[in-house]
C-alpha cells in the first residue's frame, strides 16, 4: 500500500467502502488483507462483510468485480453505482453480436 487511500491510488481516504460476501467467498477474502485499515466481521450465516477505506474507486472497482455475484456494495451508494455502471456495461458487450 502507497497511502491512506486504497491500493494505487495515494491520497488521503474520503470514504469508507463497505462490501458483503457470500458465504462461499467469506472464508477467503476473511483471511485477505484489502487494506491495513480495513474491519471485517463474519455474520451468523456465513456471509462476511468488509469496511475499508479508499480515495479512488478505480482499482477497488476492479478488486470487486473480479468476486462477481459474490460480492455486493453496500456503501457507499456512488460507489455501488459505480459498480452497476461498470456491469451494466459488461453485460451490454456480452449481449451483441458475435
Amino acid at each position: 500500500m502507497l497511502g491512506p487511500g486504497y491500493g494505487i491510488f495515494t491520497g488521503t481516504a474520503t470514504d469508507t467502502a463497505v462490501l458483503r460476501f457470500t458465504p462461499e467467498r467469506a472464508r477467503w477474502v476473511g483471511t485477505e488483507s484489502w487494506h491495513p485499515e480495513q474491519r471485517g466481521e463474519f455474520a451468523a450465516d456465513g456471509s462476511y462483510t468488509l469496511r475499508l477505506p479508499y480515495a479512488d474507486h478505480r482499482e477497488l472497482i476492479m478488486d470487486i468485480m473480479k468476486y462477481g455475484s459474490d460480492c455486493e456494495v453496500l456503501k457507499p451508494a456512488a460507489l455501488r453505482r459505480a459498480v452497476r455502471q461498470e456491469l451494466a456495461k459488461a453485460l451490454e458487450r456480452y449481449s451483441g453480436k458475435t
